[in-house]
């Protein structure tokens, strides 16, 4: 062997070793189709799967109601042996079913304006029964729509209605009827109990430990989606529901003019019309929700806040994961979006005697919008879609899937718990310790939404969270986040994109939390002495290396041509704008969405200032393909505006 070879062969190998030391330093990625697997079952010919309700029969069947009107049980929907679900038309006519229930051989459908009771008496899977369990009026709004019927431990159903919304002012929500805006409890017999109001479009119905909750979006008086505990006699915030508030069985005691004496309704005209309330920007003393409850007990604050156009947009099912499926996330609760075709995960727990808690992401990339979900008997999950008249993200107009958990355990922060002094975080596997003593690798904010009646809210009060210290436990399951600014009611939200697993240096799956900070826990505090306050950033060696990469930096820029203030930003500097603008709520880069591609847009030859015209108001006309309006979007910022139109404009 000549010299020149051995030189060569031991050059190889150094180079080897330097990368297996290189190569871990660098967090491994993952994705969510690693763990969770989407399949898609194939409908019947020339048949709408635009799925409004569903369940799951003692035989592993799966019954669902399509906003069409048609009942279905679906046989073999686990695909076995690679043969097709079996679709078989149970029951037809009814008037745009959005939830279903099974009980004692029945099957109970919120109908507009009913619950109704479906019976097959003799067996052939027809149902041949269709009974009025209890009716409710309607006024024949397009809004108002029904959902449930979700049943209760005590064998009673809670049934939800949205409200409609007024003909001059087409933006506000009203209660045309009795109970348009409340949860109603419903028994088997046909007996009837107003239970709450508050709500505006309360699609979403769980159960979790005996209690009823609820999801709702963003809207008028909402700030943003939410998932909300419905005790009886309680307000959710709003207003339209408490009309009904001065009837004799009513449990809700708050009445509608103390309500407008204490908060403004902004009910103005000019030119003898009523002008549509918008945010005001830089606003001193706006309302908040929380302050409201000060004055109206009868308040009840959102258990968990679901960022508006992050943890989606069209809030829908709370499903709780029951044991042998899912494992890591066992008793923690499931939540779709049918607006951004996707499922959040919550965990809550009660802090004083309320719930509050987390919420993250947890699987996109379904074809269309998330509204329904039910468990199958062999431990996947079904979901159910539709996007008619809404709009979603998505391939298709309405769909069945199959959503099949691998059996791996992703790295994830498996919980989150609020502590006197910040939070404690779970994970699923153990940390790399030294990075998870590095304060460099958490950061994030807190931020709070308006109560008032405008369309949504962006966040307000933003403040960059003060990371004190932390303290990593022995097993490196757990790691206790000292927070200096912490404050009560506020979203917190937690980034550790630096954080990673010890066994293969695993990137989190998903790196930030929202956490609902409705009460802060009483006890004890981790003492300083005991908070690692290590930050890498701030050693000699990153300080000799952060210089380093300046010079460098500098020596290229004297180099390149200087950069015309006109330059278009690049898509990593504009993220952070759509995002926190909530502009990727319903637009992507390429991809049609609830709104067009902001490719799309970028062919329409807009200038720049335009485009910043019609964030402010937009003109729905100019995309009459689109079922669902742009909401005029007066808080974002004139100078963020204007770098968004001209990254739109680098798309053409």
């Amino acid at each position: 062997m000549k010299i020149e070879n051995i030189k060569n062969m031991k050059y190889i190998l150094m180079c080897l070793l330097a990368l297996a030391f290189i190569l871990p330093s660098h967090a491994q990625e993952s994705s969510e189709d690693a763990y969770y697997k989407i399949v898609t079952l194939p409908a019947p010919e020339k048949v709408l799967l635009e799925v409004g309700g569903m369940t799951t029969l003692p035989d592993g069947r799966i019954a669902l109601c399509t906003r069409r009107g048609d009942v279905f049980l679906v046989e073999n929907p686990e695909m076995r042996d690679g043969t097709f679900p079996k679709f078989k038309l149970f029951a037809s006519g009814l008037h745009e079913a959005l939830g279903l229930a099974y009980k004692d051989n029945a099957i109970y459908i919120a109908q507009r304006g009913e619950l109704t009771k479906l019976t097959d008496s003799n067996g052939d899977d027809v149902a041949d029964m269709y009974e009025t369990v209890y009716d409710w009026p309607i006024s024949g709004h397009y809004h108002e729509y029904s959902y449930g019927p979700k049943f209760m431990e005590d064998g009673s159903m809670m049934v939800t209605g949205n409200v409609a919304f007024g003909d001059e002012e087409w933006w506000r929500g009203e209660s045309r009827v009795p109970w348009r805006g409340w949860a109603m409890r419903i028994t088997t017999d046909g007996k009837m109990e107003p239970w709450a109001t508050g709500m505006r479009s309360p699609c979403g119905l769980g159960v979790f430990e005996g209690e009823f909750f609820y999801t709702d979006n963003q809207g008028d008086w909402m700030g943003s989606g939410g998932v909300w505990h419905v005790k009886k006699g309680a307000f959710m915030g709003h207003p339209a529901g408490l009309k009904w508030a001065e009837e004799e069985n009513s449990p809700v005691s708050l009445q509608a003019e103390e309500f407008y004496a204490k908060v403004d309704k902004r009910q103005v005209k000019e030119n003898g019309r009523y002008v549509k309330p918008s945010n005001i920007q830089d606003e001193e003393n706006p309302d908040y929700l929380f302050k409201v409850k000060e004055e109206f007990p009868q308040v009840q604050l959102p258990a968990v806040w679901l960022p508006h156009g992050v943890l989606g947009i069209s809030n829908s099912e709370i499903l709780e994961i029951p044991e042998g499926t899912f494992t890591p996330f066992v008793g923690q609760l499931l939540v779709g979006d049918q607006g951004q075709s996707k499922i959040m995960r919550v965990v809550m727990e009660k802090v004083k005697g309320e719930y509050q808690g987390v919420a993250f992401d947890f699987r996109q990339g379904f074809q269309s919008g998330v509204l329904r979900m039910t468990w199958g008997n062999d431990g996947s999950l079904y979901v159910g879609e539709t996007n008619r008249g809404w709009g979603s993200a998505g391939t298709s107009n309405s769909g069945l899937e199959r959503l099949i958990w691998t059996g791996d355990t992703p790295f994830e922060m498996q919980t989150v718990n609020a502590k006197p002094d910040g939070f404690e975080i779970t994970f699923t596997k153990p940390v790399n310790k030294e990075k998870a003593k590095d304060l460099d690798n958490y950061n994030g904010q807190q931020f709070i939404y308006k109560y008032h009646p405008v369309y949504g809210s962006p966040t307000v009060n933003n403040e960059e969270l003060k990371v004190k210290g932390v303290k990593v436990s022995e097993d490196g399951m757990k790691v206790h986040v000292s927070i200096e600014n912490a404050k009560q009611y506020y979203v917190h939200q937690l980034n550790l994109f630096g954080v990673t697993s010890a066994a293969d240096n695993e990137a989190l799956l998903h790196p930030v939390a929202y956490y609902t900070l409705n009460n802060i826990p009483e006890g004890a505090k981790v003492p300083a002495s005991e908070l690692s306050t290590y930050r890498t950033s701030e050693t000699q060696a990153a300080k000799r290396k952060a210089a380093a990469a300046r010079r460098a930096a500098q020596a290229k820029a004297a180099r390149a041509p200087l950069k015309s203030k006109d330059d278009a930003p690049t898509y990593a500097e504009i993220k952070p704008l759509l995002v926190k603008n909530t502009c990727t709520a319903c637009h992507q880069e390429k991809n049609r969405q609830v709104g067009p591609a902001f490719a799309d847009i970028a062919q329409r030859n807009y200038s720049a200032e335009r485009i910043v015209e019609l964030i402010y108001n937009p003109e729905p006309q100019n995309w009459p393909d689109y079922s669902t309006p742009m909401a005029p979007m007066p808080q974002v910022p004139k100078e963020e505006a204007l770098k968004i139109a001209k990254w739109i404009n680098t798309l053409k």
